[in-house]
C-alpha cells in the first residue's frame, strides 16, 4: 500500500513521536486519528495492527531488535485526504561491547618530546552518528570527536586517534576514553557511557640537574662537605664522578660526595640513563690565607 504522504492536514498523531529504545528493550507507541477513520493501522517489519472501530491502534513490541524497523501509522478517511500516513521516529540504540585504549606502532615507555598516536577503538555501537568519543587525560577532556557524518543504524565498530607529544611532567598521566551515546531528551538520562580502561603513561625524559651551572665551593678544612648532583631522569639516572683528586672510597656511583676529606680541585659529575649523559662541576677552592 501507498498512502499520500504525510503533512500538515492529515490528522494522525503519535503519541509519543519521538521513541528511543534499547536492544532488546520493549516498545509501544499509540497512533491516534483526529478525525473519523474508515481503517487505521501500523505497517511496520515484525509487527502489524489495525482497527476499523477506533480512533486510536498501538504499535507493541515486547523485545525490539531489529536493525531496519521503520514503524508507519496510516489512515483511510471517509474526507479528503481520504489517505496519509506519519512514519515513527523511532532510534533502537546499543551501547559497546567493549572500548578499548592502546598506542599505535609503539610499546614500552614514550620518549619525552616526540608524538605518539593512541587510539580508542568502540565495538558493537549503534546509532553511530550519536556517540561522541571523549579522550581524558586524568580528569581533564583533551579532545572528542562524534560521528554525525555517518548513517549506520545497526551496530558498527569505529575508532578515533588522539596526536600526543608528551612532557616529562606526563610521566604517570592516565589516557582513558569514554563512548558516550547522546540520544537527546527521549534517551536515557544521563546518557549512557563505557569508559576503556585507563593507559598509564610511561614518559622517558634525560637527566636534569635541579641546578646545571657549575658549583663552586670553598673548602672547609675539616668540615664535611656535601657536593650534590641529584637529578631528575626516566629512566632513574645513574652518577658517576671523576677527579683528578682521589673519590671518597665507595661514593663513586652516588648521587652526592659527603666526605670530610676533599682535596681542592674539580669534581666533575655525569648522571646517564638510556636517553642522554649529562655532567656538572663542582669546583671545591682552597681558602685563601688570612680571609
Amino acid at each position: 500500500m501507498i498512502y499520500s504522504v504525510s503533512g500538515e492536514g492529515c490528522s494522525l498523531v503519535l503519541k509519543p513521536s519521538r521513541v528511543v529504545v534499547g536492544f532488546g528493550e520493549p516498545v509501544s507507541v499509540s497512533c491516534e486519528a483526529t478525525r473519523p477513520v474508515r481503517v487505521l493501522g501500523w505497517e511496520s517489519v515484525i509487527s502489524a495492527a489495525h482497527t476499523q472501530q477506533d480512533l486510536s491502534v498501538q504499535w507493541k513490541v515486547d523485545s525490539l531488535i531489529d536493525w531496519i524497523e521503520e514503524p508507519i501509522c496510516y489512515g483511510v478517511f471517509f474526507t479528503a485526504p481520504r489517505q496519509c500516513e506519519e512514519k515513527l521516529n523511532l532510534v533502537l540504540y546499543k551501547t559497546p561491547d567493549s572500548v578499548s585504549i592502546r598506542p599505535v606502532n609503539h610499546s614500552g615507555p614514550m620518549v619525552e618530546g616526540k608524538e605518539y598516536q593512541l587510539l580508542c577503538e568502540v565495538q558493537n555501537i549503534a546509532p553511530v552518528q550519536y556517540l561522541t568519543l571523549r579522550w581524558y587525560k586524568g580528569q581533564t577532556e583533551v579532545y572528542n570527536h562524534s560521528f554525525t557524518e555517518l548513517t549506520s543504524s545497526s551496530p558498527v565498530q569505529v575508532s578515533s586517534i588522539l596526536m600526543v607529544t608528551p612532557t616529562k611532567a606526563e610521566n604517570g598521566a592516565q589516557y582513558r576514553c569514554v563512548a558516550e551515546l547522546e540520544l537527546g531528551p527521549e534517551g536515557p538520562q544521563p546518557p549512557p557511557t563505557v569508559t576503556s580502561e585507563p593507559l598509564n603513561a610511561s614518559v622517558y625524559f634525560p637527566p636534569t640537574f635541579l641546578d646545571p651551572v657549575p658549583a663552586v665551593l670553598d673548602l672547609k678544612v675539616g668540615a664535611e662537605m656535601t657536593l650534590n648532583c641529584t637529578a631528575t631522569g626516566n629512566p632513574t639516572p645513574v652518577y658517576s664522578w671523576q677527579s683528578s683528586n682521589p673519590i671518597p672510597e665507595g661514593m663513586g656511583d652516588e648521587a652526592a660526595l659527603t666526605s670530610s676529606s676533599l682535596l681542592p680541585g674539580t669534581y666533575t659529575c655525569t648522571a646517564s640513563n638510556t636517553l642522554e649523559k649529562k655532567s656538572k662541576q663542582f669546583i671545591v677552592k682552597a681558602k685563601t690565607k688570612g680571609v
